[in-house]
């Protein structure tokens, strides 16, 4: 245990200049170890990094914010707990976009990660931190969590595999609350088989969460050599405009590959799926400035030092001083789709464009047994590259964000590189809690490659 500990710190010293983790405490690592030491089970002597929105006692949990900078936990998620159930050594908090708001890790205020594939390169968001650290080598495994895409897309970005299992697969407990309808924990790992390990040990009931699924867990792990997947649906229709090149290059080569080893391949439609992004950015916004009306500055969290002459402005002036600019975007515009007047125009109307998404898929998965997307747009893109433009940043998540609206699970897999080394992954999605079925097509596709 004590080498696990040595090598973890030695790795995490020589990758310092990628800001990768925001919390490794070696004291309160030292004692974790040994407590860990004595739990024998599937996750024995393996690492797990865990993103910095996942409370774990006894460290910090800032949620990449200026706001939560001293806030420390008082208790542990239900992953973590489950995760030390079975052996597993909680090695430290990583890097991630405020309140897991971002696409790029760049919207952090303890600085932006850089990806270890490039790093003059963002490794994605909101979960860079996590993903960047199964790309470094740093872990055996890492937590995330996916609202829109913010597991899948830094694995992609990362040349890792990224897995949001089914809405309600895995406790939500002690996961910091952006969009409660949208958010679920996942695995990032090196390989689909770690996936399928991490997901053994955390899905499944949680009493204290009232919106997990009392859906009956599978044995992943066993079922990965099985392979039930026959058919596979491509939306052909989605690919004509806005891929990048190489990107569809990847695409159909891994389309073809497929089909050499015996998968139907079968065009589907998915009609409403351009209107995911709009639908999704009044969604997730409008919870969003729901659940992050709690920080204000006096139950927790930083204040203002100045002192505001009436409540209002003490308010006012705690949440400016503790949000970032990406933060502050997306609450204003929750607040706005969410006020008399507009409620109908856009929240309503976003929910109903919500279920039309759900029936394309279900539509779509009755004629295949899983479905073939890319993760992202566009290969990894350079920090700074899209920092004033936050449209070009919301639109990379154009792949992902139906799939949370759709509560369906997706799994991101690396399909390869460009031309100058950037990765590239390919998203596979199932029907509701079929996680076998996407775990066993990626860890084909995995062999294949």
């Amino acid at each position: 245990m004590h080498s696990i500990l040595s090598d973890f710190i030695r790795q995490y010293e020589s990758t310092r200049d990628l800001n990768i983790m925001v919390t490794v405490d070696t004291s309160w690592l030292e004692d974790h170890v040994r407590k860990q030491s004595s739990v024998k089970g599937p996750l024995s002597g393996k690492t797990v990094v865990v993103k910095d929105n996942i409370n774990v006692r006894g460290l910090p949990c800032t949620c990449g914010s200026a706001f939560l900078k001293n806030y420390v936990s008082p208790y542990n998620a239900t992953v973590i707990e489950r995760i030390m159930k079975a052996g597993g050594i909680i090695a430290g908090k990583a890097n991630m976009d405020e309140f897991a708001m971002g696409s790029s890790t760049e919207y952090s205020a303890m600085g932006a990660t850089r990806n270890p594939a490039a790093p003059d390169h963002v490794p994605g968001g909101s979960s860079g931190g996590s993903a960047a650290a199964v790309a470094a080598g740093l872990t055996d495994y890492a937590l995330g969590s996916d609202t829109g895409g913010s597991i899948r897309q830094p694995a992609a970005f990362c040349g890792v595999v990224g897995l949001k299992p089914t809405y309600g697969r895995v406790s939500r407990y002690g996961l910091t609350a952006f969009a409660s309808s949208l958010d679920q924990v996942g695995p990032l790992t090196r390989t689909v088989r770690q996936s399928a390990e991490l997901l053994q040990v955390i899905a499944g009931k949680d009493a204290c969460d009232a919106s997990s699924s009392e859906t009956e867990t599978e044995d992943y792990l066993a079922g990965l050599e099985k392979d039930t997947v026959r058919s596979v649906g491509v939306p052909f229709h989605l690919l004509e405009e806005g891929l990048h090149p190489e990107v569809k290059a990847r695409f159909d080569e891994t389309v073809r590959i497929l089909e050499k080893h015996g998968k139907k391949i079968v065009e589907i439609s998915l009609p409403h799926l351009r209107y995911s992004i709009a639908a999704y950015y009044i969604l997730a916004t409008a919870e969003a400035s729901s659940n992050l009306a709690r920080f204000d500055g006096v139950r927790y969290g930083s204040r203002n030092p100045g002192n505001g002459s009436t409540i209002d402005d003490f308010y006012a002036e705690n949440r400016e001083y503790g949000f970032g600019p990406e933060v502050k975007r997306r609450i204003m515009l929750g607040t706005f789709v969410l006020s008399s007047g507009y409620y109908d125009a856009y929240y309503a109307r976003a929910q109903k464009v919500r279920r039309l998404i759900y029936e394309d898929f279900q539509k779509a998965l009755n004629k295949a047994d899983a479905i073939l997307l890319p993760a992202t747009p566009n290969p990894p893109f350079r920090l700074g590259e899209h920092l004033d433009d936050p449209m070009a940043m919301y639109l990379s998540d154009i792949f992902t964000v139906s799939v949370n609206i759709a509560g369906i699970p997706g799994l991101s897999v690396p399909a390869g590189h460009t031309q100058d080394g950037l990765p590239v992954g390919i998203q596979i999605l199932g029907g509701l809690y079929e996680e076998s079925k996407v775990l066993q097509l990626g860890n084909t596709l995995e062999s294949l490659q």
